[in-house]
């Protein structure tokens, strides 16, 4: 095979009215991150014209794509992670705690560890819906996030939980340290969210962006910042981070989205101050509800206790 081999595909029935990078992505098993990749370089095709990342798909039509080169997709690479704790495994699912700094699996420019990577180097099996490196992910934490993972390990599971995450039926409660005091102390934040407008590697409340819904209230207030539960009614990329920000109260730590980089050095906090701390959802076997807890990290307890001194 060439390494830039054009495929022909016929939409399937069960693909009709789906997004075209969505359908291409499980059609090929490739990333949705390659096929949008292709679709902005004008390589996927309709009835001769490129696509657009928004188009629909309907049952029977004809879609060419032209491949990318087989160095652009991310392999997964087995590799065993120090700190990464298993809290729930069964025959349907594993639950597990997150580290700061890993990913939940691979994709281009990301060469560190990953969350799939690590559940197989650790001997588990994985569901084997959507392409090779995304096995069993029914839905992510950034990298700089640490806390709870739910990934499935067959069929069903992923089926179900897919479903559960897209119906907004989980409960996914966060702890964020927020710069400032928040005002109302118990709020929502409806903003819609999309890439950034200039900066792409950021995320934006941006006014055509995807609904984008966010619960708080407030836990403890110290000098200068707050602790925050989470909520999130929908699930989007950087959504807490964004929200936040968005109100000119970023988390401690955030660079990327106007922290201050002079409190966070006196808190040694290096990353953005959010943990995935509960997660809760419907077992896709015994359909009971289930729901688990993780403690914070060291460094976040670390940063807690920092400002409990300066607060005395």
């Amino acid at each position: 095979m060439s390494d830039r081999e054009v495929r022909n595909l016929s939409i399937p029935e069960g693909l009709n009215q789906e997004r075209i990078d969505v359908a291409i992505s499980r059609l090929l098993g490739l990333s949705r991150n390659v096929v949008v990749g292709l679709i902005e370089a004008g390589e996927i095709f309709k009835s001769g014209e490129p696509v657009g990342k928004s188009d629909r798909v309907v049952t029977g039509e004809l879609i060419e794509v032209k491949l990318p080169e087989l160095k652009s997709e991310p392999k997964l690479v087995a590799t065993p992670i120090d700190g990464l704790k298993v809290i729930y495994d069964d025959e349907f699912l594993i639950v597990i705690d997150k580290p700061v700094g890993i990913a939940a699996h691979p994709s281009p420019g990301w060469q560190g560890p990953t969350v799939v990577g690590a559940i197989f180097a650790a001997g588990y099996q994985l569901a084997t819906s959507g392409s090779a490196e995304r096995q069993g992910v029914v839905h992510r934490l950034d990298v700089g996030t640490s806390g709870l993972m739910v990934v499935a390990k067959n069929e069903t599971a992923y089926s179900s939980l897919k479903d559960q995450f897209r119906n907004r039926s989980v409960a996914k409660i966060y702890h964020a340290l927020v710069q400032g005091h928040m005002d109302p102390t118990v709020g929502t934040i409806d903003a819609p969210i999309d890439r950034h407008p200039r900066e792409d590697y950021r995320f934006a409340v941006v006014a055509n962006g995807k609904p984008s819904i966010t619960h708080y209230k407030t836990l403890e207030v110290f000098p200068a910042v707050t602790l925050l539960e989470i909520e999130l009614e929908t699930g989007r990329t950087h959504q807490i981070r964004v929200h936040f920000s968005a109100l000119h109260h970023p988390l401690v730590g955030d660079l990327t989205y106007g922290s201050d980089p002079v409190l966070a050095e006196k808190l040694k906090v290096s990353r953005p101050w959010l943990h995935a701390m509960h997660l809760s959802f419907t077992h896709p076997g015994s359909g009971q509800h289930i729901s688990f807890s993780c403690d914070y990290p060291e460094d976040l307890t670390r940063s807690l206790t920092l400002l409990s001194d300066i607060a005395r």
